[in-house]
């Protein structure tokens, strides 16, 4: 029999002691317990009280502070001398592996500034580099040589907040910080005409290679917002891009240009025009420059872009673009999917891209191709000049509330060949005749979709044997109406 103390302690520890199952279960609760408060909290409900700020991981031998330069993170104290400075001896560094520039939590304000090789810029949580609005601060650059033209104005164009050239090995990163452009007042300088020269990026790498750029914020940016330009080996992960879907032209979210071996993945963006848009040049500088865009990968995106598309290609492309792959791509609430857009003039080529596993959730045209889009530099262009798009594979493509599932726009001049349709599932808004709409196409319908193909294309059941072939690929059915 059993004793109770007043506080019923003894009970407790006669029971322990003559029930070892009893111990090893109440130490495995307490055990358990302290694990899991550790891992989810670092002990925080103990201690009642905020977790510390994360620190930055060393990624380079050298790391440095923006404060160690002088810089104030309280909004409206001018950081760009910081900024020079801490770049400046990162370059000092290059023979022994680089630098870290660490920005803390704040508003850290600044105009244009460029980094250096061998360098890390690692933005905390709660860290916001913000871009001066005073075009002032910005600096001229010349046009980029495969444009020819600053794209709204000839002659010079503004250079982007942060800006490399020439450079190897950068890494822009951090837990999530911010790069905010503030951009409000360049859209309206622009629609009320203020501006006499290009509005700048937020972010333009040119000429460079081993780039990553991963974990941060993007918002707001003048124009393009992520710009790399006639780059190698570069890898853009786990972005947010924001900027308002009306009033905001031009803030495409990641332009590759030129570039070749890129993979964009794990990516949100929503901005004022294309999600993505892949370009090689612009008509007879982008023939006379010559770099394609190639060996890109773009994949587990979402967008939303109710101004143009989700990702498109072109419509500058005369450096050519080839071997994309597009796949896990989600694109939501926006005017266009996925567009390929050229013109006589541009040249070059559109040849082998896969779209895969793409996710339309109420857009107006789910794949549009447009052969007609004529927007020149000037005059000199070459109207013979004339594109070649062929070898485009779309496969696992879902969709919902999409008014037009596709709209293939060729010509006699510029046809659109071999195009393959597969595993393909669209539900409609509009339920009039001429939804899948098709001019000067050749290509093919693999097994069974939905809706019903144009009979521009061959079709084929499941086994690859071929069961109608088309009439005629010039068959021209486009409503833009529709």
């Amino acid at each position: 029999m059993e004793i109770l103390s007043p506080s019923g302690r003894l009970h407790l520890r006669r029971r322990l002691l003559v029930n070892p199952l009893a111990l090893l279960a109440a130490l495995w609760v307490v055990g358990f317990g302290s694990v899991f408060l550790w891992q989810t909290s670092g002990f925080r409900i103990l201690a009642l009280g905020p977790a510390p700020p994360r620190r930055a991981p060393a990624l380079r031998p050298a790391a440095f502070n923006l404060t160690d330069f002088g810089g104030v993170g309280d909004g409206s104290t001018l950081n760009t001398a910081a900024f020079e400075a801490a770049v400046a001896a990162i370059a000092g560094l290059a023979g022994e592996g680089g630098g870290q520039l660490n920005v803390g939590a704040g508003l850290w304000l600044t105009a244009p500034f460029n980094l250096t090789s061998h360098m890390t810029l690692f933005l905390a949580e709660g860290a916001v580099i913000l871009g001066v609005q005073d075009e002032k601060y910005w600096p001229l650059m010349p046009p980029l040589p495969s444009y020819g033209f600053g794209r709204e104005h000839k002659g010079p164009r503004y250079g982007s907040l942060i800006h490399g050239q020439n450079l190897k090995d950068v890494v822009i990163t951090g837990h999530n910080g911010t790069i905010n452009g503030q951009g409000q007042s360049w859209w309206t300088k622009y629609r009320k005409k203020l501006l006499n020269h290009t509005r700048g990026p937020l972010v333009q790498l040119m000429w460079s290679r081993d780039i990553v750029i991963s974990n941060i914020t993007l918002r707001d940016s003048p124009f393009w917002t992520l710009h790399p330009y006639d780059c190698k080996n570069v890898t853009v992960s786990n972005l947010t891009i924001l900027a308002p879907v009306e009033g905001a032209p031009n803030t495409d979210g990641i332009d590759p240009d030129s570039c070749e071996d890129m993979v964009i993945e794990n990516c949100y963006i929503c901005v004022g025009d294309d999600g993505i848009a892949i370009k090689s040049g612009w008509d007879q500088y982008g023939i006379a420059y010559g770099r394609p865009s190639t060996k890109i990968l773009i994949r587990n995106v979402t967008v939303r872009s109710t101004v143009s598309a989700g990702v498109s290609i072109g419509s500058e492309m005369s450096g050519g673009v080839s071997n994309v792959t597009i796949e896990n791509l989600h694109i939501w609430k926006s005017r266009r999917g996925v567009r390929i857009k050229t013109a006589a003039g541009r040249g070059a080529y559109v040849r082998d891209i896969t779209y895969r596993n793409i996710s339309l959730d109420a857009v107006r045209v789910g794949i549009v191709i447009k052969t007609d889009y004529n927007e020149h530099p000037d005059e000199g262009f070459d109207p013979k000049a004339l594109p070649t798009i062929k070898g485009l594979s779309f496969s696992g493509v879902r969709g919902q509330g999409v008014r037009v599932p596709v709209r293939m726009y060729g010509s006699e001049k510029i046809p659109i060949k071999d195009v393959t349709f597969q595993d393909f599932a669209v539900g409609i808004t509009y339920k009039k005749k001429h939804i899948f709409q098709c001019s000067y196409v050749e290509g093919r319908v693999i097994g069974p979709i939905f809706p019903a193909p144009c009979d521009n294309l061959d079709r084929y059941d499941d086994d690859g044997k071929l069961v109608k072939k088309s009439k005629s690929q010039n068959i021209t059915d486009i409503d833009y109406y529709l």
